[in-house]
């Protein structure tokens, strides 16, 4: 009986809210599969406290440094890329990808790219507080992103948090961001709602998500499939 082939090996930091960690891990597992390939993954744990505080911050040159170092670990574990499941700590992926030894499957640009794709003029985004106030960093070029009202940003933010912490989703917090969801379209003209947290995977996918949306976990996971699986 032969062994399935190996993909390219993928570095994952997790940690970064292990929800969404395992979340990343399965999927990839389960498309290895479909593409008849065994998984070949290395994972170092990074301290989400010690991220979100860089994050909260500011400290993006402190952020990139202390990923970097795990990005090397990984490295000489086997990794041939690397790969961030977390929206907050992109805001410093500038400056990550000028120190990383490794190259870097970049969320940001894959929601960019989809955003041009789709011809989308008018986003909002869920998310953390960061991301959504920031209007994800400020590295949505081309596009207008709506903020939320202050209340409707804390509840984002705090349901996100919920998410991060309980590693799992429930019913009342999709139907919640759903109906937030449609009263910002309604409201504000949204065309789409960029889901730009990882975590948000836990209680919305293709078959439960009823208003327009790009799922920033999706898009991630799919390039970084592509870069395991597909010739360079």
């Amino acid at each position: 009986m032969s062994d399935a082939p190996l993909g390219r090996c993928i570095g994952l930091i997790g940690g970064l809210g292990v929800g969404a960690s395992v979340y990343y891990y399965q999927e990839l597992a389960k498309a290895h599969a479909a593409w008849g390939k065994a998984l070949n993954l290395v994972m170092a744990h990074a301290q989400v406290d010690r991220v979100l505080g860089a994050v909260q911050a500011g400290d993006k040159e402190g952020l990139a440094s202390y990923l970097a170092a795990l990005i090397a670990r990984l490295q000489a574990a086997g990794a041939e890329f690397a790969v961030i499941p977390a929206v907050a700590p992109h805001i410093a992926i500038a400056e990550l990808i000028q120190l990383s030894p490794l190259p870097i499957v970049n969320l940001i640009d894959e929601i960019r790219r989809e955003v041009q794709a789709r011809q989308l003029r008018r986003v909002a985004l869920f998310g953390t507080r960061f991301a959504v106030e920031s209007r994800l960093f400020g590295r949505l070029d081309g596009v207008e992103v709506v903020t939320p009202h202050p209340d409707e940003v804390d509840y984002i933010h705090a349901t996100y948090l919920e998410l991060v912490g309980a590693g799992a989703g429930l019913a009342a917090q999709r139907e919640g961001l759903s109906r937030l969801a449609h009263k910002l379209m309604e409201r504000d003209g949204v065309q789409a709602v960029i889901l730009a947290g990882t975590e948000l995977a836990l209680v919305f996918d293709e078959g439960n998500t009823d208003f327009p949306n790009i799922n920033s976990a999706r898009l991630h996971l799919d390039a970084i499939v592509r870069r395991a699986l597909l010739p360079p």
